[in-house]
């Protein structure tokens, strides 16, 4: 009589499906790094100097990179424009200096989590403005 045999499984957790490939998220950071230090150093077009990049989310096939990025609303505009145009120059400079066989495609999205943290901020305040209005009001009343 053998032992069982045991049977290797593509699943994690059969649950939950098959595990996440870690590439594209090591991929998705050095790409974000490596903007960064692109927009500081070497991007000379003036419409793109407050651009700041949040995040890089990378597919799973390494095909297309979704650059999220935030500015002054005020130069909207301005900046998509800027990053289409310089685009190819961002694709060649990364695909030289983080050596991948296939370069993925950089597509540059206006990250509104800085909108919505801000819209969140004003009314958390405006809560707590309400409350200290409610207190003052409750100690100077003695019927409460």
């Amino acid at each position: 009589m053998s032992a069982p045999r045991k049977t290797k499984t593509k699943y994690a957790v059969p649950e939950l499906g098959r595990s996440p490939n870690r590439r594209p998220t090591r991929v998705a950071e050095a790409i974000r790094g490596e903007l960064a230090m692109l927009f500081l150093q070497k991007v000379k077009d003036q419409r793109l100097f407050e651009v700041a990049i949040t995040k890089v989310e990378v597919t799973p096939d390494m095909r297309s990179a979704f650059v999220y990025f935030t500015c002054p609303e005020v130069d909207m505009k301005a900046v998509e424009a800027g990053l289409a145009s310089s685009r190819g120059f961002m694709r060649s400079h990364l695909a030289k200096t983080l050596d991948l066989r296939y370069m993925p495609e950089l597509l540059f999205k206006y990250d509104l989590s800085a909108v919505r943290q801000a819209e969140m901020d004003q009314i958390l305040r405006e809560i707590a403005n309400e409350r200290q209005a409610s207190e003052r009001d409750n100690q100077g009343d003695p019927e409460s």
